[in-house]
């Protein structure tokens, strides 16, 4: 069994999880991931942050930050490949829907890559729309993106 804690990018266990996400990517993207997308994903002063705890280790997390008013986007969801298909990743991200729902905002946005398979399975599962490429990934061949209403 796993606990969600709500939290921000200082998190200890967000942190620890975070190398581990980014070799992941880095073994996807390859070379692409730290010529561009790296830089995407900075983690400092993320304001929300979501990570699962299983006993004292963390298991899973993703953030939210403002991209426009009435916007969250998603950024750092990962579960460690052990520990995915126990419901980890959908619970993190039904919790930073319901904070981002909480602080008033009326949509997520996310990018993730075509190359992520979970992922994309993962954000059809949760009622995620595809939409147009936006910000800098609007000429990434490689980038996939999507949308949740919330209260959806």
């Amino acid at each position: 069994m796993f606990r969600l804690l709500r939290t921000n990018s200082s998190d200890p266990g967000f942190c620890a999880l975070i190398p581990h996400l980014d070799a992941a990517l880095r073994a996807n993207d390859g070379e692409e991931y730290d010529s561009f997308f790296i830089h995407h994903n900075k983690t400092d002063n993320i304001r929300h942050v979501v990570v699962a705890y299983e006993n004292e280790t963390p298991v899973g997390c993703g953030a939210i930050k403002e991209f426009e008013p009435g916007v969250m986007e998603v950024k750092r969801m990962f579960v460690p490949e052990a520990k995915r298909g126990n419901g980890i990743a959908s619970a993190v991200l039904k919790e930073l829907e319901t904070w981002a729902a909480e602080l008033g905002y009326h949509k997520c946005i996310l990018e993730t890559g075509t190359r992520q398979t979970e992922a994309v399975a993962l954000y059809r599962k949760r009622g995620y729309d595809s939409i147009p490429k936006y910000g800098p990934y609007v000429d990434v061949a490689t980038s996939v993106c999507f949308e949740k209403r919330l209260g959806k």
